[in-house]
């Protein structure tokens, strides 16, 4: 390993939720207004996911009052001070562009399901044996 990984390695962060196009997020990052410096919520959806490592960095995009707004962030800035995933987005393209261009319903993602498992299945996994009668 040489210098420039180590050092990439030692400002990465130890916790980052991984994150995916169609994601909806809250993005917890700190403004600095004069001498003041506070947090600021930016919620929307995850258009895109670029780069990797220390450079990886994602795009969110939100639409308020009709009107929308994209910001850019990177996942190992120390501006960022926490990433919520409120949702995971099923959506087969990598790059979500075509949001630009719809408004309301049309700019929807499904929800990304996780297979649930039933009772029977957790019992014949933890050794237990359902008795027939």
């Amino acid at each position: 390993m040489n210098v420039i990984q180590q050092l990439e390695k030692e400002q990465q962060k130890e916790k980052v939720p991984a994150l995916r196009a169609g994601d909806t997020v809250k993005v917890h990052a700190k403004v600095v207004e004069g001498t003041r410096e506070r947090i600021q919520v930016f919620e929307g959806t995850v258009i895109r996911v670029t780069g990797g490592g220390l450079r990886q960095n994602f795009t969110v995009r939100r639409v308020t009052h009709g009107v929308g707004v994209e910001r850019t962030f990177m996942i190992h800035s120390p501006r960022i001070d926490k990433i919520d995933v409120l949702r995971h987005g099923d959506v087969r393209q990598g790059r979500l562009y075509y949001l630009r261009g719809k408004v309301g319903k049309e700019a929807r993602i499904r929800e990304r399901r996780q297979l649930t498992r039933g009772p029977e299945a957790e019992a014949k996994e933890n050794g237990e044996e359902e008795s027939e009668e």
